[in-house]
């Protein structure tokens, strides 16, 4: 008998001709994950991965797994010869420890699935006998179709029996690197996060761009940008984090337009840097935390007239959900706490009192006219910093001496 784990597709299993690429890449991104626990061996197979233990504690691989996004869900398991009395001992011992430490459970149910289909006992002859075995073993269990607590998971393969208790719901989704990368605009709020959190849930890598103002935003504003990166990298291995520097664009906005604008025209000018920063880095769209009416660069008019500075993909996970609801998400994925550390960002101190909720086109393309928009993108695209970021990145506050180069 061997300790395994069995882990389990969900969405990848439709995905036809492609089906293999996203298997692979999934293996890949569960070899990573659990790559403190080096005795582990990882077997992608067409139906189901499985993840022998090799004497390995069980326990925190699997919650490592929790963190991998394509899984469904996963189980542990013991994989056996294909012998019914071999099966119905080893049954009986998984059973009866699990009673020991679950005095409560008092129904059960054996739901057994065959990949060999030619295996001289079907689904129910297993069910049937295997269930009256436990019956025998176990008068203080009660067989129980709908809704027993106990399920006892028989799968018949062709070389062997797998036998599992538990069934744990993963994240579901599309393993992160399945998908073509992409930007995602990364501010210190609560949305931007959990903006990337989503995207990585549908196999994209983000790579975090976030436009610091110093000396008007703070070394701390920066760190804590980084922090919630790292967060993200719980999902997806690593993520990179490219710093972009803003003031000398912010300053020359402010000096040339009017305050109702000003939001309108910054955020135009972020999505032309992110856009070409997407170019160098050969991204396929820019993500952000935008949610419909939330603040007033977030209204359908601000949004379409940002928006027309680019013809990329934007994509916005959040649109459609009110503030509560992205609450929910940022303490589900730990970013919460930080996010509302009080260190401002370039929009933040750079917040126009009344800023203009439906602008006018015209007056904005007027208003950009005052300024060297291919000198002030070029310049902050040439003055970007990219830093690698993983779970063990030690991050570290930067002095503000540091920023003289952003100026």
């Amino acid at each position: 008998m061997k300790k395994k784990i069995i882990v389990r597709y969900g969405e990848l299993s439709v995905k036809g001709n492609n089906k293999k690429q996203f298997i692979n890449q999934l293996a890949r991104n569960i070899r990573a994950q659990i790559a403190d626990f080096p005795d582990l061996t990882v077997h992608p197979h067409n139906d189901f991965i499985f993840i022998d233990l090799n004497e390995t504690d069980p326990a925190p691989v699997l919650e490592q797994l929790q963190n991998v996004f394509g899984i469904q869900s996963y189980s542990p398991a013991y994989e056996m010869p294909r012998d019914f009395e071999e099966l119905k001992q080893v049954t009986q011992e998984v059973v009866a420890k699990r009673l020991k430490e679950h005095p409560d459970i008092k129904t059960f149910k054996v739901a057994t699935s065959r990949s060999d289909h030619d295996f001289a006992m079907d689904t129910n002859d297993i069910n049937r006998e295997l269930g009256g075995f436990l019956d025998d073993e176990f008068p203080e269990l009660t067989a129980q179709m709908k809704h027993p607590d106990l399920i006892v998971r028989v799968k018949v393969r062709f070389n062997d029996f797998v036998l599992s208790l538990d069934w744990i719901k993963g994240h579901g989704g599309l393993p992160v690197g399945s998908t073509a990368p992409a930007m995602l605009m990364l501010s210190g709020g609560i949305d931007s996060p959990v903006a990337g959190y989503l995207a990585m849930k549908r196999g994209i890598r983000p790579t975090a761009v976030h436009f610091a103002s110093p000396p008007y935003t703070s070394p701390q504003a920066l760190l804590k940008a980084k922090q919630l990166t790292q967060k993200l990298t719980r999902f997806g291995g690593h993520v990179n984090f490219i710093e972009i520097p803003f003031t000398e664009i912010q300053e020359e906005i402010k000096a040339h337009v009017p305050d109702t604008y000003l939001m309108t025209i910054t955020r135009r000018m972020m999505f032309r840097v992110a856009d070409r920063i997407r170019e160098r880095y050969h991204g396929f769209a820019i993500i952000t935390g935008e949610s419909v009416g939330q603040v007033a660069s977030q209204s359908l008019e601000s949004m379409y007239a940002i928006n027309a500075v680019t013809t990329t993909p934007i994509l916005r996970p959040v649109v459609t959900m009110d503030k509560l609801e992205i609450i929910d998400y940022a303490h589900e994925i730990d970013t919460f706490d930080l996010s509302i550390q009080p260190f401002e960002d370039c929009c933040t101190v750079f917040a126009p009192p009344s800023p203009k909720t439906r602008p006018h086109m015209d007056k904005v393309l007027t208003y950009e006219e005052r300024l060297d928009i291919d000198g002030l993108v070029e310049h902050a695209v040439e003055g970007h910093h990219l830093e690698k970021i993983t779970k063990d990145t030690v991050l570290e506050e930067t002095p503000m001496s540091d920023f003289s180069c952003l100026l």
